[in-house]
């Protein structure tokens, strides 16, 4: 499988553009028209450095307004055709697309239009170069990978081909399966593109908000299938209209598209197995069953504070490490580390964070599975090597540069703690905190979409739709990623005032917020805590009384919620009760978290409530950090 991405799906300039394209692991390029115009290399240069940093050109686009033109625009279009050809030659490539007319003076007719493109065709094989054919959605005449294909068809030229944009065909509504029935040898290229599903202008649509496949709501899946089904063996290449990629950082994005092409034809081949996929064999997505342990990096001085906060919420030390200086803080089923290393990568994360959450453990099926499909999707392996006799525990960089461990499932974590620890004992009940009901992670708004395709592609996942979050300062978005026991949430931070933005600032980067504890009875867990002296997070009064005005709740459990500090929710199929520490450090905190009947949200509608009260409490952002 050749893969190939378009200049305009990166940002800066084309030397840059190009030198991340090699290092995420294209093959290939588009060159698009105006990245050439804007340099200061000739075309001959430009395909010089393409080809020595080991790339090829496999198309160059877009040839706009051609077919269907009256004379003299006509004769000025054969024109241009062939400037461009003579330029493909100094480019070294041989495949130039034409998207179908917008120009207010194009005429209609299948008949005309192939035509137009037979004489193209023989035009283009004096030159020795290919002609693809594409139906932008907004075309004049042509909007439509069918009509598109009958102008190929009656253009009879062996040197005239068809390109399919899978975004021109899926945003419009058409059938994807009509391409089953197009002679794969006729298909010249495939570009590829998602979009989250909102209803605007198709040009605008197309123009701001593409994004890679997996990133949307498009079945980019679907249409790939049926792109295979024709015998199509040529590329396959991505072309991203996207406002955020362009200003984001171009290695990142490039590695974001290569890991989408990778995933999407692995979903592909799995789906319909008859289809011939030239893709590396490597192991299926599988969901987590659940977050075996959260671990924090901190120092000796900042430690304590942690550990009294642990100790109030009900957890004791359960065991310390071998050769490291670890402790192991648990109750039920949850387990919580304390690693105030002075060296190796948990040191170099709280250098560069502060007291941070700086590996989340993941139990699936197969850890080894895990992390061979995670290297195939080309994330990172990370973590200290392990000491002699210490159990070797997988782990791939996720947000933030933490870590994100893989553990079978079938041992769990519980091998870890006889291997790895002394001194371990059974955690008690505590307050009866029964296992981690999710982690949120915090990260710039133009990161989301990438983080999402990482968990959706390395696991058997779901993603909900996404929500705004109403911070004072500003808006929050907010998506929720579910793999099996593990729910994650994803925090765009944007506005420089809100909660997340100044736990970015304040933390030079670093990826947890926050981190919520299931509970089976939130009230006798919250009596518990007050015993142990945590202290909640206060929720103004007229939070209760407007939810007295919203709810029909029983007589007294107002008063609980009141005395307590629990927000709380509901939905045609559950509850969820919520109950918040303070913040600490640059911004973390806690929740307890219990959901009668089945509740699968976070709380939203709460959120600004617990979102103003956490700012009460906070420092103003002018003082500094430490």
């Amino acid at each position: 499988m050749k893969t190939s991405i378009a200049t305009v799906s990166i940002a800066g300039s084309l030397p840059e553009k190009l030198d991340a394209i090699a290092a995420a692991g294209f093959d290939g390029v588009e060159i698009f028209e105006p990245d050439l115009l804007a340099s200061d290399l000739t075309p001959a240069e430009i395909g010089r450095m393409v080809r020595d940093k080991g790339l090829e050109i496999m198309l160059f686009q877009p040839f706009r307004d051609f077919e269907g033109l009256p004379e003299p625009l006509r004769s000025r279009a054969f024109a241009r055709a062939r400037h461009k050809f003579e330029l493909m030659g100094e480019l070294g490539t041989d495949l130039i697309l034409v998207c179908s007319s917008t120009h207010p003076d194009s005429l209609g007719g299948i008949d005309r239009l192939a035509g137009d493109f037979s004489e193209l065709g023989a035009l283009a094989a004096e030159h020795g170069v290919r002609v693809g054919y594409e139906a932008l959605a907004w075309g004049r005449h042509i909007d439509d990978h069918r009509d598109a294909w009958e102008v190929v068809r009656r253009a009879d030229h062996p040197n005239v081909g068809l390109i399919l944009d899978s975004f021109h065909t899926l945003a419009r509504g058409i059938d994807a399966d009509t391409i089953r029935r197009i002679p794969g040898d006729r298909i010249f290229f495939v570009q590829l593109a998602d979009a989250p599903a909102i209803p605007m202008d198709l040009l605008y649509w197309s123009r701001h908000f593409r994004c890679m496949p997996g990133e949307g709501d498009l079945d980019v899946q679907g249409f790939m299938r049926a792109v295979l089904a024709t015998g199509y063996a040529g590329p396959l290449s991505l072309e991203i209209f996207n406002d955020q990629f362009r200003a984001g950082l171009p290695r990142l994005v490039a590695v974001d598209g290569h890991r989408s092409l990778v995933a999407l034809m692995d979903t592909v081949r799995r789906a319909e197995p008859a289809l011939a996929v030239d893709l590396p064999a490597f192991p299926p997505p599988e969901p987590a069953r659940d977050i075996a342990f959260i671990e924090f990096a901190t120092s000796t001085e900042e430690a304590a504070n942690l550990e009294a906060l642990l100790e109030t919420l009900g957890f004791v030390r359960a065991g310390r490490h071998l050769t490291k200086p670890v402790t192991r803080f648990a109750q039920g089923g949850v387990s919580v580390l304390v690693n105030t290393a002075t060296k190796g990568y948990a040191h170099s994360a709280y250098l560069t964070h502060g007291t941070c959450v700086s590996e989340i453990a993941l139990s699936v099926p197969d850890a080894g599975a895990t992390l061979a499909r995670g290297r195939a999707l080309g994330a990172d392996p990370g973590g200290d090597p392990p000491g002699p006799e210490e159990m070797a525990i997988a782990g791939l960089r996720g947000v933030g540069g933490s870590l994100l461990r893989l553990i079978d499932a079938a041992t769990g974590a519980d091998r870890v703690w006889q291997v790895d620890f002394r001194d371990t004992v059974a955690p008690p009940a505590g307050v009866g905190l029964t296992g981690i009901d999710h982690v949120a992670q915090t990260m710039r708004h133009d990161e989301m979409l990438s983080w999402a395709l990482f968990y959706t592609s390395l696991l058997e996942a779901e993603k909900a739709p996404m929500v705004d979050v109403a911070d004072p300062d500003g808006l929050v978005r907010s998506q929720a990623i579910r793999s099996g026991g593990v729910r994650i949430t994803l925090n765009g931070a944007e506005p420089a005032r809100t909660l997340a933005s100044r736990f970015l600032s304040d933390s030079f980067g670093a990826a947890t917020q926050h981190i919520a504890f299931a509970t089976a009875d939130i009230f006798a867990t919250a009596e518990r805590l007050a015993a142990l002296g945590f202290q909640s997070l206060p929720i103004g009064a007229n939070y209760f009384g407007d939810l007295a005005a919203r709810f029909d709740l029983e007589p007294g459990l107002l008063d609980r919620f009141r005395a307590h500090n629990i927000l709380y929710d509901r939905d045609e199929v559950g509850e969820l009760f919520q109950l918040y520490s303070r913040p600490f450090g640059d911004g973390l905190f806690f929740e307890i978290v219990e959901r009668p009947g089945a509740y699968q949200g976070y709380g939203a509608p709460n959120a600004p409530f617990r979102l103003a009260a956490q700012k009460r409490l906070l420092r103003p952002a002018s003082m500094p950090r430490r």
